[in-house]
C-alpha cells in the first residue's frame, strides 16, 4: 500500500493532469487560494472536454474507491448540475479478478473444515469480479446451486487510507471555498465511507437479504435469494444461485416475450412498497444488481442481488414525502411551501410566499411535459435541490432514496418508454395517506401507545437543534481558524523583532555617528513586527 504522502502527490497531479481546478469556484476563494489558482489556469492551456468527462477520468485513474465515490455523485443531482451528472452516471467499478487467490483455500480457511464437506463443486474461476468482492459459483452436497461471495484482502485499509484522503481534501474544499459549502461534501465523503464500510461486512449484508426476502416472501413483485447463514462469515456470503436474465439485456428479454408495461409498472409498485409498506429498501438497485426471473414472461418477476445497502426513512419523512407528492399531482405548490416549512426542511424564518414562488418557478417546467413524461425523479431532486439552496443538509437515508428512485424510473422508462407513474404513484399515495388519517388507525395507535404526531413534532425539534448545531460546528471552525492566523501572525512579528534587536544591538552606539542602513532595516523590521502583533 503506498504511503499518504504518495497518496496525496497522486491525487494533486491527477487533479491537476484532468484541470480539476478549473471545477472549484473561486470567485469567493481566499486570496492565497484564488491567486495560486488563477496562476495555473494562465499557464496551463484550457481543456476541449467538459468538467464532468475529465472529473469522470480523473476518477478512474485513482482507483475503484474513487470511482464509487464518483457513481454516488452521479445520483446527488441536488448538489450537481445534470451534465456533470450524466457524465459520471456510466462510471464501473468492474476489474479483475484476484491474483493467486484459492476460492478453495479461502473457503477452507473461513469454514475451518475441507471444504469437501460443505460443497460437491467451487469453481476457481469468479463469475464476476468488481472493487470490494468476487463472486465464485458453487454447489452444495445435497445439490443446492449457490453463488459464494468473498470480501477482498486487504482491501479494508485501502479504503480507509483512500477515504481518509478523501474526507480531508473535501474538508479543505469546505473550508476554502465559500460557493461549495452548500454541497456540503465533507458529509457526503463520510456517508461514502459508511456504505463502503457496510459493504464489506458479510453478516451485514446477510441480515439485510434476509429481512428483504421476508418482506417479500408471499410476492410476485420481487424475488431475494435464500441466505446460507450457517455457511456466512464476516467476509464470506453463501447464498443460493439465480438464474435470469439481465434487466439491462432488453434484447434477450423481448426474445423470451416478456411484458414490458408489466415489468415497468412492477418495478414502480416494487419501490413504493419497500419506501411506504415496509419502510425498508434496496438502495442499490443500478442494472448489475437487477435480473428477471422469465418463468412467466406475461407475469415477470424482479430478482435482486447485492443488499449491502439498504434504506428506511423516519416516520416524518415518509409523510413529508407523501404529502408532497399528492400536492405535487394535484399542482398545490402553496401546499407543498407549507410543509416545507412544517417539516423544518428550510430555515424557520423563511417567508412561505418566497418559498411558494421558488418551488413554483422549478416545478412549472416539469408540467410543461405530457403526462406520461413527467419524471419523479426530478420532481424529488427539485425537492432536495431546493432544501440545499436553503443550507439544508440532506440525510443520508434520502440522498439513497433519490438515488433509488433515479434507478427505477430510469430503468422503468428504459424497459417501457410510455410509463406514466401517475397511474400507479399517485392512488398508491393516496390511500397510504388515507389510511394513516383512518379513525380505526388512530384508535389502533391510542391503544398501542403510538403518537405518530408527537414523534413527528420530537423529530422536527430535533432537527432543528440538528441544524442549529452543525451551525455552531461551522462558527467554531472559523473561529479556529482565525485564532490560527492570528498565532501565525504574532509568531511572525516576535521572530521579526528579536531579528530586528540583534541587527540593532551593535550598531546602536554608532547609529548617531555613521547613520549605518543595518539601523535602517532594523528599525524597518520593528515596524513591521510590532504592526503584526498589533493586528493579532
Amino acid at each position: 500500500m503506498s504511503t499518504p504522502s504518495r497518496r496525496r502527490s497522486s491525487l494533486l497531479w491527477k487533479a491537476l493532469k484532468h484541470r480539476l481546478d478549473l471545477c472549484l469556484p473561486i470567485d469567493n476563494a481566499p486570496k492565497r487560494i484564488r491567486l495560486p489558482l488563477k496562476l495555473i489556469r494562465t499557464l496551463l492551456p484550457n481543456p476541449t472536454s467538459s468538467d464532468g468527462e475529465r472529473l469522470r477520468q480523473a476518477l478512474i485513474e485513482l482507483g475503484p474507491v474513487y470511482i464509487k465515490f464518483g457513481q454516488l455523485l452521479s445520483t446527488r443531482r441536488d448538489i450537481l448540475s445534470n451534465e456533470m451528472a450524466n457524465e459520471l452516471a456510466p462510471l464501473q467499478d468492474n476489474v479483475g479478478s484476484l491474483a493467486n487467490f484459492s476460492i478453495q483455500d479461502f473457503v477452507c480457511q473461513r469454514l475451518e473444515r475441507p471444504w469437501q464437506e460443505v460443497f460437491t463443486e467451487l469453481e476457481e474461476l469468479p463469475l464476476a469480479s468488481a472493487s470490494i468482492a468476487q463472486v465464485h459459483g458453487g454447489k452444495l452436497l445435497d445439490g443446492t446451486e449457490v453463488a459464494v461471495k468473498v470480501v477482498r484482502p486487504d482491501i479494508g485499509p485501502q479504503i480507509d487510507a483512500d477515504m481518509a484522503l478523501l474526507v480531508k481534501t473535501a474538508e479543505w474544499v469546505d473550508r476554502q471555498f465559500a460557493d461549495a459549502r452548500r454541497l456540503h461534501l465533507p458529509q457526503v465523503a463520510r456517508d461514502h465511507h459508511t456504505v463502503l464500510l457496510k459493504e464489506l461486512d458479510m453478516f451485514h449484508e446477510a441480515r439485510n437479504q434476509i429481512q428483504l426476502r421476508r418482506n417479500f416472501a408471499e410476492s410476485n413483485q420481487l424475488y431475494v435469494p435464500r441466505v446460507f447463514a450457517d455457511l456466512t462469515r464476516s467476509d464470506l456470503l453463501v447464498m443460493e444461485r439465480i438464474y435470469g436474465i439481465p434487466i439491462g439485456d432488453r434484447s434477450a428479454l423481448s426474445d423470451a416475450g416478456v411484458d414490458f408495461k408489466v415489468l415497468a409498472h412492477k418495478g414502480v409498485e416494487t419501490f413504493f412498497t419497500q419506501v411506504f409498506e415496509h419502510n425498508f429498501f434496496h438502495a442499490d438497485m443500478h442494472p448489475g444488481n437487477i435480473f428477471i426471473d422469465v418463468t412467466n414472461p406475461a407475469d415477470p418477476r424482479y430478482i435482486a442481488l447485492d443488499s449491502a445497502i439498504v434504506g428506511s426513512l423516519d416516520e416524518a419523512d415518509q409523510v413529508f414525502l407523501a404529502d408532497n407528492l399528492v400536492a405535487f399531482f394535484n399542482r398545490d405548490f402553496a401546499r407543498v411551501a407549507d410543509l416545507f416549512v412544517r417539516h423544518n426542511w428550510v430555515p424557520l424564518d423563511t417567508d412561505p410566499r418566497q418559498l411558494e414562488a421558488v418551488i413554483r418557478e422549478v416545478c412549472e417546467p416539469i408540467f410543461a411535459k405530457p403526462l406520461g413524461e413527467i419524471s419523479f425523479a426530478d420532481f424529488i431532486t427539485v425537492l432536495l435541490k431546493t432544501a440545499a439552496d436553503f443550507e439544508v443538509e440532506l440525510k443520508p437515508e434520502l440522498a439513497l432514496l433519490q438515488k433509488t428512485l433515479l434507478y427505477v424510473e430510469g430503468l422503468g422508462r428504459q424497459l417501457y418508454p410510455e410509463l406514466d407513474l401517475w397511474q400507479t404513484a399517485k392512488p398508491f399515495m393516496e390511500s397510504w395517506l388515507a389510511a394513516r388519517v383512518n379513525p380505526l388507525t388512530k384508535i389502533t395507535q391510542w391503544l398501542t401507545g403510538v403518537r405518530p404526531e408527537h414523534d413527528q413534532q420530537w423529530q422536527i425539534v430535533q432537527s432543528t437543534l440538528a441544524q442549529q448545531t452543525r451551525t455552531l460546528k461551522y462558527l467554531e471552525e472559523e473561529l479556529a481558524q482565525q485564532n490560527r492566523r492570528r498565532k501565525v501572525r504574532r509568531a511572525a512579528g516576535v521572530g521579526l523583532m528579536a531579528a530586528s534587536f540583534v541587527l540593532l544591538w551593535q550598531p546602536l552606539g554608532d547609529m548617531l555617528i555613521e547613520g549605518d542602513i543595518t539601523l535602517l532595516a532594523g528599525m524597518i523590521g520593528a515596524l513591521f513586527g510590532s504592526a503584526l502583533i498589533v493586528r493579532a
